[in-house]
């Protein structure tokens, strides 16, 4: 008897032991910290990926939109050379619509030290009081 009460006892031991944090064979599973600081790592890891998506959306949504300011200055240009225009030294306003949107334009014209030349620098903007989208300068040569 005193034989079957001992064997009980290893028993309950070795099975305390196979059932203790950290006991076992090495590499039997993860203890619960280790798999806190992986799903940690993991999380930090995610928010990183995700914030850099976040910024790659909005340089492209601004790089459209400096795209299409800067074919409306475009336009006002090639509008000027294909009528051949010899506007007057002035500042001049006006909207366009691009892209689904409206587009305004300011236009200045200056002297040249050339007479035959006029330069024109134009800024486009979303709004009336937005910031410069697109700023070209180009130059006019004084219809024959």
């Amino acid at each position: 008897m005193a034989r079957s009460v001992q064997s009980r006892r290893r028993r309950r031991r070795a099975r305390a032991r196979s059932t203790s944090p950290g006991a076992g064979t090495p590499g039997a599973g993860f203890t619960l910290l280790e798999v806190l600081v992986a799903l940690a790592v993991l999380a930090i890891a995610l928010s990183a990926g995700m914030r850099a998506l976040m910024q790659a959306a909005d340089l492209s949504l601004g790089l459209r939109e400096r795209t299409l300011a800067l074919w409306v200055a475009q336009d006002r240009l090639a509008l000027h050379e294909v009528q051949r225009d010899w506007p007057a030294m002035d500042a001049f306003n006006g909207e366009r619509e691009l892209g689904g949107r409206a587009w305004h334009w300011r236009e200045q014209v200056l002297s040249t030290p050339e007479e035959q030349l006029r330069r024109v620098e134009i800024d486009v903007r979303a709004a009336p009081d937005g910031a410069v989208l697109a700023h070209l300068v180009g130059f006019l040569r004084k219809p024959d």
